[in-house]
Order: structure tokens, then sequence, then C-alpha cells
């Protein structure tokens, strides 16, 4: 075996579009996904940010009936975006048991959950659904991507805030090195987009609240960023050894080459300012691709939009790469799709495959005056990566300390 993961299929529903052409379309353009909330719970509860990044279709516009009514919208998400995976991995004939799951989500089926409360007080446990708790379980996503591609190999759950979906995909990595599973479909989803964790983000002083001008609300490394912005979806990766992709002639997009894991044990919600741990995963997760800091030439930055946030990434990555770093494009693309929680490293996985597939860096938005404490060559308009074999990571940080890098490789056949 050559031990290299590849990747077959990508999936996404997003605040850009209802699929991967679509969003990476709409991302190149430098459109905004965000917007104003048109909820009356805005007004009943007093909700102090009034606006998000929510999907741009609606899984009632592709999903059925019966689905929609059995999966809380986490899961509908993650199985739209999974099935658009599958499809463009060219629906592969696979043994079962030779087949694994590796989904993630930051929240779970907070929808489920607070409307069954709800229910519980207004009318009476009789009235509690039947369906309530495999709806609410973290594990919903990814048990129904599993049952719905039978997916026998095992189904497991990243849970890990905002590092989640990026800690999927790594994970995925031992799994087929295993030599006990052939393929692997990962990725991450989250909607949360309800009164009770805006209210509650709002509340720790975490998101915007440029409520008078929500596409411009999100400002990765400005100035004036204020917190992020929530946004919902989801995305999928196919991925499979080299030997099982090209022995069923599957187009390749990019190789999966590395991924890596750690934790700051420093708060619960702060990033370690020094970005010591964070920097530990990011050469962790080049030394598993077999690469060197100064290989890299792309990177999609986790970057929330908080005052600290910013600066504790930035801190990490000069560790890892020194002077080396103002050569790195870098991409801050929640800019445009909001922060999708448990499902943002699974979209910015997507876009860092496309941006090594198709040579181009996509665009950060609302970057008007950049902070100069975080002195980063970031790309506002899209940029030619050139034809050279190129070497991207993609980071996702979490509440928790949690850190998660993966990086990728053009594929050279």
């Amino acid at each position: 075996m050559s031990g290299k993961i590849v990747v077959t299929g990508l999936g996404a529903t997003t605040p850009l579009g209802g699929d991967v052409e679509s969003t990476w379309k709409a991302l190149l353009a430098g459109e905004s996904g965000i917007s104003t909330l048109d909820y009356e719970w805005i007004e009943r509860y007093e909700i102090p940010v009034t606006f998000a990044g929510q999907a741009k279709v609606k899984a009632s516009e592709v999903l059925t009936i019966q689905e929609c009514k059995r999966l809380d919208p986490s899961s509908q998400f993650a199985l739209i975006a999974a099935r658009e995976a599958w499809a463009d991995a060219g629906a592969p004939e696979v043994i079962p048991e030779r087949m694994s799951v590796e989904y993630a989500t930051g929240i779970g089926g907070v929808w489920t959950l607070l409307d069954a409360y709800d229910t519980l007080k207004e009318k009476g446990p009789r009235r509690v659904l039947p369906m309530t708790v495999p709806m609410l379980m973290p594990n919903g996503p990814a048990a129904a991507i599993g049952m719905d591609l039978a997916a026998r190999g095992g189904v497991r759950t990243s849970v890990s805030a905002c590092a989640s979906g990026t800690e999927a995909i790594a994970n995925a990595i031992d799994r087929l090195r295993s030599g006990e599973i052939d393929i692997v479909l990962a990725g991450g989803c989250e909607a949360a987009i309800h009164p009770m964790p805006i209210a509650a983000f709002a509340a720790m002083h975490a998101t915007s609240r440029k409520n008078d001008s929500p596409t411009t609300a999100s400002r990765p490394y400005d100035v004036n960023r204020d917190g992020f912005v929530m946004g919902e979806g989801a995305g999928a990766l196919v991925l499979e050894t080299e030997e099982h992709a090209l022995a069923r002639g599957a187009k390749i997009y990019a190789e999966l080459a590395g991924g890596a894991v750690t934790s700051d044990a420093y708060h619960i919600t702060a990033p370690d300012p020094e970005g010591s741990a964070a920097a530990r995963a990011v050469l962790k997760a080049l030394s598993v691709a077999g690469a060197k800091p100064e290989d890299v030439v792309h990177i999609n930055a986790h970057a929330t939009s908080t005052p600290v946030g910013d600066i504790a990434e930035y801190n990490a990555l000069k560790r890892v790469f020194g002077d080396h770093l103002g050569k790195i494009a870098i991409s801050a693309t929640k800019s445009s799709t909001g922060h999708l929680l448990g499902g943002a490293g699974a979209i910015e996985a997507i876009f860092t495959v496309l941006a090594l597939h198709t040579k181009t860096a996509p665009p950060t938005i609302n970057l008007d005056d950049q902070d100069p404490a975080i002195p980063l060559d970031v790309v506002t308009t899209p940029r030619d990566l050139g034809d050279a074999n190129i070497l991207a990571i993609s980071n996702s940080f979490g509440f928790g300390g949690h850190n998660a890098v993966i990086a990728f490789r053009s594929y050279q056949g």
C-alpha cells in the first residue's frame, strides 16, 4: 500500500449555496451569506444579535417530508451534504464492513431538545415525541449517514466544539491507514440558529453586534472586528485509500496528507494567547504529512473574527512558520459563511481541497483596516497558487481548548 489517502467526493450545504459548486462560486465572487433573521422570536425575546448565516437552501426543499420529520435540522443538513459527496464520488460499491463514518457536531440536536422541553412545559409529557432522543443525540447526524450509506465499519462522532469537523477528518486518517477500512465519509454539521444559543453566545460577548450591517459583520483580522457570526449547514468528504480509489477509477481532488489534535488545558472558552498547543497541532499534522513548515503555501485559517482568537491563532502560526509565514496565502472564509461551529472544519476542509484542486486561494471579505498586530498575507481577491505541488493546511480551534489541524497536498498520480 502507498499509504496515501485521497479525497474523491465533496458535499455541502451552506449559507452561500445548497451544494459545493454554488458555495464555491459564491465564495470566489466575494459574496456574503449573512442576513438579518426574520423570526418573530427576535422581538419577543429581545435577542441582542439579529443576524446569522442561514442555509441558502432549506433542507425541506431537498429532503422528503418524512425525513424532515424524523431528523433534527443538524442531521438534515448532514444527510444532504453526505449524499452529495457520495454521488460526487461516483456512489462506489463498497463492502459495508469496510466503510466507516467519522462525523461531527459541536452542539447536536439543539432545536429538538429545546422544542421538546417547551412541549413538556406547555402540553405535558404525553405530547413529547417518541423520536425526541434519537433526534437530539449528538451522534444523530453520523448515525443517519451511516444508515443511509449502509456503513458497517464503525460510525463515530466527534464533539469538540468548533474543532469538531476538523477532528473528525483527522480521525479518518488512522481508520484508513489501519488497513481495516477502505473508505470513510467524514465531515461535520450544525443547526443552532435558535434563540437560546444566540442569546447565550451574545451574553458571553462572543458574537458580533453589528446588527445594522450583517454582511460586513464578520471581519477577520480587521481592527473593527467584534466577534463571530453564527452560521449553519454541513460539509462532507469521501476519503479513501489511493489503491481503492484507483482500482475503481475514481476522480481524485487532493491528498489528505496529515492531521493532528492537541489541547490547551488553559481556559474553557479563551484560547491560550501564546498559541503553543495550537502550534504543536500544526507541527504534528505536518509531521504526519512528511512535510516541513516551509512547504506550506496556503492556509485556511480558523479566523473567527473575535478580538482575542485571531491574535492567538497568529501567534501560533508565527511559532511554527517564523519568517516563512509572510509567504503563505491566508484565507479567512468565515467572513463569507459565518461560523458553522461543529460544521466549520468540514466546510473549510472542502475550501482547502478546492483551493488545491483549482490552484486558487479564496478571498477574505470585509478586511478594510488590517490589525497591525496580525501582519499576515491575507488573500482579499482570488489568488493563483501556481502549478507546483502544493501543501495547504486548515485550522480549527474550539471552546475547551480543542485544537485540530489537517494538511492537504495537491494530488500527483
